[in-house]
């Protein structure tokens, strides 16, 4: 099958771009940079500009699905302007797929977007699935908010479409998990706060694999892309540092010290949510790394 990727060059696009690649899909990706643009039998590059609209429409023929993982890092300093970058990162990018799509004929069936587990609210818990509602009412929860409605659109040109909720990703070469690591690896780790907030994750391996198995099993709709087990901040940290052979005598780093340092983003430390796998694995998916040991095994 031939598909289009964004952020085909990112952590987790790149992940998938080699996964795809070697089960015999040929990949078109859109990237914003002309130096990224590459021109080979099984992988072949597009320019697009979302800020001025500009798109190669090229890249979408003989594309049967698109997979649009495009958005700006939420791991940096929330400033006002980089807020603005966060929401239009997701929401420009949605707008100029769907308006070119409207204007050219193609034979795209099926659209698989990455979202964010930031809309369901704090849960210690209570455990959330896509069914639930109730969402959350922070800057993040409105991101994938207007992020989702922008994907909710492509239906309106008879696509399915499907949302991938995705957790903290866990890898080996980047990522959250690697600057969670560096901490203890030289003896400064500490645990965030009361340590009780909930931490809904997932190893790499495991998303690029959910993204696969969306894609061929053609499904549409909400999946929560995290791991069957939750573990708390502080399980997980004396779960590194034991297995690092590591200390932990620092004191619990307090919320309002991370803040002042971190900004408004310090959130990202200190949220608890705990989300149910369960509407993915009914559909037959499984897990390689269901808990945070099995992964860590790999991870170190």
């Amino acid at each position: 099958m031939k598909l289009l990727i964004t952020g085909a060059t990112g952590f987790i696009g790149t992940a998938l771009v080699k996964k795809l690649n070697q089960k015999g899909h040929i990949i078109h990706y859109l990237t914003t940079s002309k130096d990224k643009l590459e021109n080979s039998e099984n992988y072949k590059g597009f320019y697009w500009n979302p800020d001025t609209k500009e798109i190669d429409v090229s890249c979408f023929d003989g594309v049967e699905a698109i997979i649009h993982l495009a958005g700006a890092n939420i791991a940096k300093r929330w400033t006002r302007n980089y807020r603005k970058e966060i929401i239009s990162s997701r929401t420009e990018t949605s707008s100029l797929l769907l308006t070119s799509l409207k204007e050219i004929n193609h034979q795209i069936k099926h659209i698989i977007s990455a979202s964010g587990t930031a809309i369901y609210p704090e849960s210690y818990d209570r455990v959330y699935d896509e069914n639930d509602s109730e969402t959350a009412d922070d800057f993040l929860a409105k991101v994938v908010k207007v992020w989702e409605n922008g994907i909710s659109n492509f239906e309106y040109l008879g696509l399915k479409v499907a949302k991938i909720r995705t957790g903290v990703v866990y890898g080996k070469n980047g990522g959250a998990f690697q600057e969670i690591v560096k901490p203890i690896k030289f003896g400064f780790g500490a645990v965030m706060g009361n340590g009780k907030q909930v931490q809904s994750w997932i190893h790499l391996n495991d998303l690029v694999n959910l993204y696969c198995f969306v894609l061929e099993n053609n499904l549409e709709g909400i999946y929560n892309a995290v791991a069957p087990e939750t573990i708390s901040n502080k399980d997980q940290t004396k779960a590194i540092a034991k297995k690092l052979h590591k200390p932990l005598f620092l004191p619990n780093i307090p919320r309002f010290m991370m803040k002042f340092i971190l900004g408004e983003m310090s959130l990202l430390l200190f949220t608890s949510k705990k989300l149910s796998s369960k509407k993915i694995q009914e559909k037959g998916f499984q897990f390689k790394y269901p808990n945070f040991d099995s992964a860590l095994n790999e991870l170190l």
